[in-house]
């Protein structure tokens, strides 16, 4: 009857939606989706770009003033309204398009995302044989290979021993590593024109990882809640392994040295590039902006302490960047004493590192193909984490849209995402994909972000209320002093918009892959995707406003639409009706 509903939601449980089966399946799947590949392949590479320790100084006010602000305001929005990132807006009808735009950005970031699991996938499979394949130039024969790291050396011709100067032509080279990525790995093509031919073997390696992705989301939040128990705890494993074995090797000190020793160089921080990057990597390293975190936490039961949450998943995903910093740069040491150069000459960021330098340093080891297994299974279970995340965003929106038609039907809404990513994603394992997976990750997992995180901001502070949401968030956790939120009404009014309007001015720059730059029309096709996911913003704002019944700045901006009360107003009418029909000893105890 109507008393049990009231009191069955009153009890924390969402029969509709369904809850997460305890805590521990939360955090983790809030830390796999936090902690990803950036964590490993680019925080220890900006570290040392940007003075070493000293990096850690902006790094830790980013955290401070952006970071746990935006993840703190996206935990409680989706806890509060028990919604997904578009549903959410419903109490600001207007600004829904800010969900709609998080959700096209999550989808196309999941379109490639995969394609650098897959790279994972082959690496790993590659790495099941000794040799390692990369570890020589005999697997391939070409005379521009070297047995030396990228950009160390040269193979000058001479005709004869008084060849003039202005007569000797240098040929640049590349490591085993760097040409097995280039020539067998990827079979990359001279450019964006240059599309090829399907490269099969990261063909079958995306299907592979689809098919993962669509196993452990096919019952939705009840099945990827028992994988996270192994994908979002392993990558620390085996973190921890290769910090130990990475120690101990020969050189290793001169790589932690110039990562975070005694290289830190103070006078960097009055470079604005070290406060742009420790801003971006804040920013993209807790996945704020792209609704998953709205969409996880939307699964929590009413009244879970979401601000305690919040400051976990955020200190712990800066903690685990640090600590890979080491693992990574202990081992890069090693490879530098190996060569006998530099370390600065060695380390690499993104691609570079993962899929270059670091298998190459592997290579290096005794028992290679055991270290190399283990680092890219360790980048798989790191992706798979962050893919479960972006996935659920569009599940969730889709039941949530269509409730009555989707509720039954999780498996199918999975399974088919799943399959229309996949196919969608086909031209990223061409001959020229890695040039696609390059131009979607510098314009879709970028501008779009500023944006939907600022409208985010200013929706709910300045058009919703900012006491009216702290009101909200007091009713999950409890009354808590007018001190303890003076910080965060100063970062959520005043210096988290701030911070997101001077970094949108210093974030874009040209795509390139290497020295290769891409032709106008490419560029021109990524900011036609950034306008593909804005364009709904101000489309749905004037639509909503249009539709609405009575006065459209009450119904549209203002959040009063009371034919859409949110969780806060159905609780307040459950806890009346239950009070006035139960006994004189009044509501019982919940």
């Amino acid at each position: 009857d109507k008393r049990l509903k009231c009191m069955t939601r009153l009890m924390d449980e969402n029969i509709d939606r369904g809850n997460w089966t305890n805590k521990r399946e939360y955090m983790l799947s809030m830390i796999g989706y936090a902690v990803g590949l950036g964590n490993v392949w680019r925080f220890p590479y900006l570290a040392y770009k940007n003075g070493g320790g000293a990096f850690l100084i902006p790094y830790v006010i980013m955290l401070a003033v952006a970071g746990i602000p935006l993840f703190f305001l996206e935990s409680s929005f989706g806890q509060f309204c028990s919604q997904g990132p578009v549903n959410v807006w419903r109490a600001l009808p207007v600004f829904q398009g800010v969900g709609v735009a998080m959700v096209l950005v999550s989808t196309l970031v999941g379109i490639y995302y995969n394609v650098i699991i897959a790279y994972s996938l082959y690496y790993m499979f590659a790495s099941f044989q000794s040799p390692l394949p990369w570890s020589d130039c005999f697997y391939w024969s070409n005379s521009n290979c070297s047995l030396t790291p990228r950009g160390t050396s040269n193979m000058t011709l001479w005709e004869n021993e008084t060849c003039p100067k202005e007569n000797i032509i240098s040929i640049p080279v590349q490591s085993p590593s760097e040409q097995y990525w280039d020539l067998v790995a990827l079979q990359r093509s001279s450019g964006l024109d240059e599309t090829g031919p399907v490269v099969w073997h990261l063909a079958l390696c995306l299907l592979l990882g689809w098919l993962l992705i669509a196993a452990a989301l096919y019952k939705g939040i009840k099945s990827s809640g028992k994988v996270v128990y192994f994908t979002a705890t392993f990558p620390y494993v085996v973190l921890l392994i290769l910090l130990i074995r990475g120690v101990t090797l020969e050189g290793a000190r001169d790589g932690i040295e110039f990562y975070i020793g005694s290289q830190s160089n103070l006078t960097k921080l009055g470079e604005a590039e070290v406060w742009r990057d420790a801003a971006t990597q804040i920013f993209y390293s807790l996945s704020v902006a792209w609704g998953g975190v709205t969409a996880l936490s939307s699964y929590n039961k009413f009244h879970n302490n979401v601000f305690k949450d919040a400051l976990t998943v955020c200190l712990t995903n800066c903690g685990t960047s640090v600590f890979a910093g080491f693992a990574i740069f202990s081992i890069l040491g090693h490879m530098a004493h190996v060569y006998g150069k530099p370390v600065s000459e060695v380390a690499q960021a993104g691609f570079g590192l993962a899929f270059i330098a670091y298998p190459d340093a592997l290579s290096k080891l005794p028992i290679s193909p055991l270290w190399s297994i283990l680092f890219f299974f360790m980048l798989l279970t790191l992706g798979l984490d962050s893919q479960f995340a972006g996935i659920e965003v569009i599940s969730t929106c889709l039941q949530d849209a269509f409730p009555e038609r989707f509720k039954s039907k999780r498996s199918i809404i999975s399974v088919g995402t799943c399959a229309i990513l996949f196919l969608l994603g086909l031209p990223c394992v061409t001959q020229a994909g890695i040039y696609w997976v390059t131009l979607m990750d510098q314009f879709c997992a970028g501008f779009v972000l500023l944006i939907a995180a600022l409208l985010e901001l200013v929706g709910v502070f300045y058009f919703y209320g900012g006491n009216r949401f702290i009101k909200d968030i007091e009713m999950m956790i409890g009354t808590r002093s007018s001190l303890f939120w003076l910080w965060w009404r100063a970062c959520w009014f005043f210096i988290t918009p701030a911070v997101i309007l001077v970094w949108s001015l210093l974030t874009f720059r040209p795509p390139s892959y290497g020295t290769v730059q891409y032709p106008a029309w490419g560029v021109a096709l990524g900011w036609c995707m950034i306008a593909f996911c804005l364009i709904w913003i101000p489309l749905i704002a004037i639509w909503k406003i249009l539709c609405a019944q009575g006065n459209p700045w009450q119904v549209g901006v203002s959040g009063r639409d009371v034919s859409n009360p949110g969780p806060g107003k159905f609780r307040s009418k459950c806890m009346q009706y239950i009070k006035s029909n139960s006994p004189n000893t009044g509501v019982p105890s919940l």
